[in-house]
């Protein structure tokens, strides 16, 4: 309660110290608010609100001296008054991107809000933001509240002014008439583009070329450049950013250089500028990816600091550098390229510079504001630069026109290029296929050739295994041959040992039989042994016979090593023949006191196998035995003659005759093995 008291305190407060006011039924056309008597101003700061502001009693009679400015906002009162009896509007005429007005009639307020930056829902005037309406009824008086606050830009330039309804509807309709053609043009500017766009949007899903796409990325930001420049009129139809004008202050500089930054790209794939020249290519690139990244950094900018006069001028500097960078790149491509399409990128180049440099030159001169002055005429800045854009995109649009036509005519080349190379491939094939059935008969006789020699030695290595499959079954039956050769000397040394009642000595000698029967029982089976394992059996055998001859009887074995015999092998039961020959058919027939067998294995370079005895030699064992046959001498050396043909080791025999002065001393056999 208390605070409705002060406020109506404060409000006959006003009233008492703004006694005089306005006459709304006694403004013929326009009245300017600034350097009115009855109009009072006070500057603050932007954050205070509008209760303090109608608290406050410093106000002062407003004048040029109030100029509103972001950080200090300027708040101008007056009171206005219908003496009429009938209802009267008038309108408050102030083009800011955003105006507050509070109107205070018996203790109600209201607040309305307009202007460029305004949403088209919350705007008090959805058809004119720069006019505000203010509605009084008969006899009514009310307290007027305008706050003057720049926001986006650096100063209002005009003072407010309160327009009769007359005069309102005049200019409405004047300010209609006068901005028709520039919208039209907009509108056709729009139009046309989203004609080419649909049109390459539909080659590009056909063909999914990088031309096609970084064009839709030209089009696409050029129609959205259209409709940013839309906002900025009085256009009712297709002002899509109306209802989100801030989105349309970010981006309105950043969507230029976005659609110039596909532009560069666009025309580095369509001239092909890399086949020309790999630096100029390069070069292009990277002003395309510096025309992104200003666009992100303008963005950013925009959006936290929202700076209009800096971001107008950084506009320029940055437009004061591409332009010069254009220039060079324009010269440099018309030196470098030289594709087909290069007469359009010239026209449309030229088009475009055109339009850029003129509308900053008048931007930074300011003479279309100059009434009278050719270019003055509503939004000519985008007008000019969208005339010189449009005349571009159509000079382009022809040329991708005629790029589909080289394309088809390079592809009709190569189809004929095709259809030769089909021709001359059917020539090549025939031809080749005669030589392949040349080669392929001949070939087939080769094979023919090849087989029947394969068959050969086929039927060459069949009795080659065969052969030695003969020789290896006669070996075996040699072998078994052997085997009861020996048994049966060895009978009858034990059965010499029984009738001459050696007993004893028949018994160590059945023993020693049993073990050697043994061992050659175990190596009966086998095709091959070591020597080490048959000098085994030889020492068995040696023993056999020390046992029957008795003590007339030595015999010495010489040899480095028995590991070193290891390394050799030999049939089994090959040594023991000639050791039993020896003894049996040399040394029994002597009638020397001593009878020696000397048995020596030299391995040093090969392996050496010498059986020496001091018997009556062969001569004289011929002599008296004639009439029998040594059939294990015989055996062992065809087997010997077997093995040497099977295996890749060779034996070689050898038979040495010892005489001294006509005598016959002995029997030397040798026996070499080579690898």
């Amino acid at each position: 309660m208390m605070k409705k008291v002060v406020s109506l305190f404060f409000y006959i407060l006003g009233i008492y110290s703004l006694s005089a006011q306005i006459y709304v039924d006694s403004i013929g056309t326009k009245l300017s608010l600034q350097n009115h008597k009855n109009v009072e101003a006070i500057r603050v700061n932007k954050t205070t609100s509008f209760e303090e502001i109608s608290q406050k009693t410093t106000w002062r009679p407003y004048d040029s001296t109030f100029t509103a400015t972001k950080e200090k906002p300027v708040w101008i009162r007056f009171n206005l008054e219908n003496n009429s009896d009938k209802a009267i509007e008038t309108y408050v005429y102030l083009p800011s991107p955003h105006i507050d007005i509070y109107t205070k009639i018996n203790g109600r307020i209201r607040h309305d809000v307009n202007g460029m930056f305004v949403p088209l829902s919350k705007r008090a005037n959805k058809e004119e933001y720069f006019f505000t309406k203010i509605n009084l009824q008969p006899l009514e008086l009310a307290t007027c509240y305008i706050k003057l606050s720049p926001k986006f830009v650096d100063t209002i330039k005009e003072p407010p002014y309160l327009f009769s309804k007359t005069l309102y509807l005049e200019t409405v309709y004047n300010i209609t008439r006068r901005h028709a053609k520039p919208i039209g043009f907009i509108y056709f500017y729009l139009i046309s583009l989203l004609c080419i766009f649909l049109f390459v949007l539909v080659f590009w899903i056909r063909l999914r070329s990088r031309l096609y796409l970084y064009y839709l990325g030209y089009l696409f930001f050029q129609i959205l450049y259209g409709l940013l420049t839309l906002h900025r009129t009085t256009a009712g139809i297709g002002n899509v950013f109306s209802n989100i004008p801030m989105l349309s202050y970010y981006i309105f500089d950043p969507v230029q250089f976005t659609f110039i930054g596909f532009y560069i790209l666009f025309i580095r794939q369509l001239l092909d500028v890399k086949k020309y020249n790999t630096l100029l290519s390069k070069s292009l690139y990277y002003l395309a990816i510096f025309c992104f990244v200003y666009v992100a950094l303008r963005v950013i900018f925009n959006y936290f600091f929202k700076d209009a006069h800096t971001g107008e001028l950084l506009f320029s500097v940055v437009r004061f550098i591409i332009l010069p960078l254009t220039v060079v790149f324009i010269f440099w491509i018309i030196i470098k390229v030289r594709h087909p399409l290069l007469k359009y990128f010239i026209i449309g180049q030229t088009f475009f510079f055109i339009g850029a440099v003129l509308s900053f030159y008048l931007a930074f001169t300011e003479i279309h504001f100059i009434p009278g002055n050719y270019f003055n005429f509503p939004y000519s800045l985008n007008i000019i630069f969208q005339a010189g854009l449009l005349l571009e995109v159509f000079c382009f649009s022809i040329a991708i026109g005629e790029n589909i036509f080289l394309m088809q005519r390079e592809k009709d080349k190569a189809n004929e290029k095709l259809i030769s190379q089909l021709q001359a491939h059917r020539v090549l094939q025939e031809d080749m296929h005669r030589e392949l059935d040349k080669t392929i008969h001949q070939k087939t006789e080769e094979l023919v050739q090849l087989y029947s020699k394969i068959e050969k030695q086929k039927e060459e290595q069949l009795k080659k295994a065969f052969t030695e499959r003969i020789r290896e079954m006669e070996m075996l039956a040699l072998r078994s041959q052997m085997n009861p050769h020996f048994i049966f000397n060895s009978l009858n040394a034990l059965k010499y040992l029984v009738m001459t009642s050696r007993n004893d000595d028949a018994v160590t000698y059945l023993d020693n039989f049993s073990i050697l029967l043994r061992s050659i029982l175990q190596n009966s089976t086998r095709d091959v042994i070591t020597v080490e394992e048959e000098l085994e059996i030889l020492e068995l055998y040696l023993s056999l016979e020390k046992s029957r001859i008795g003590d007339s009887f030595e015999y010495h074995i010489q040899l480095a090593s028995k590991e070193a015999l290891s390394q050799y092998t030999i049939p089994p039961l090959l040594l023991q023949p000639f050791v039993e020959n020896a003894i049996w058919h040399g040394l029994s027939l002597s009638t020397k006191l001593e009878k020696r067998l000397l048995i020596k294995f030299d391995t040093k370079d090969t392996l050496r196998i010498t059986i020496e005895d001091n018997g009556v030699g062969r001569k004289a064992s011929g002599e008296i035995k004639k009439m029998h046959k040594s059939m294990g001498t015989n055996i062992t050396q065809e087997r010997m003659s077997l093995y040497n043909h099977i295996n890749d080791s060779k034996m070689h025999l050898k038979i040495e005759d010892l005489e001294k002065n006509g005598v016959a001393q002995g029997t030397r056999i040798i026996i070499t093995y080579n690898f």
